[in-house]
C-alpha cells in the first residue's frame, strides 16, 4: 500500500521553506508504481490522462517479461507504472545465462 499527498503550493510551503521546482522546466524526482498486469498498467495510464495528465511522455518499455507505461501529471511530475512477470524474466534470464 501506497500513500501520496498532493496538496497546494500554499500548504506544500508549510512543510518546507525551500523553492519549489518548477516541474515544467526541471526533474524534480521520478515516481514509479507497480502493477499487477499489463491491463492495470494501460487502465492506470489511461485514467491519469483522462484526469488531465499527459500520457506517455516517455518511451513505453515492454521487454515481453516487463511492460511499462508513464502519465504526467497536471504539475508537470512523471510517473511510471510497470508489470513484471518474474516467471517470464527468470526464463529470459536462464536462457541468457545458457
Amino acid at each position: 500500500t501506497i500513500h501520496a499527498m498532493l496538496m497546494t503550493h500554499d500548504k506544500f510551503n508549510q512543510f518546507t521553506p525551500k523553492k519549489i521546482a518548477d516541474t515544467r522546466t526541471t526533474c524534480e524526482m521520478l515516481l514509479c508504481i507497480s502493477a499487477d498486469s499489463r491491463g492495470e498498467v494501460d487502465d492506470i495510464v489511461t485514467r491519469a490522462a483522462a484526469a488531465g495528465g499527459v500520457l506517455d511522455p516517455s518511451p513505453i518499455d515492454d521487454y515481453g517479461w516487463m511492460y511499462g507505461r508513464s502519465f504526467e501529471d497536471p504539475d508537470g511530475h512523471c510517473w511510471g507504472v510497470n508489470y513484471m512477470d518474474m516467471e517470464a524474466f527468470k526464463t529470459q534470464l536462464a536462457t541468457e545465462n545458457a
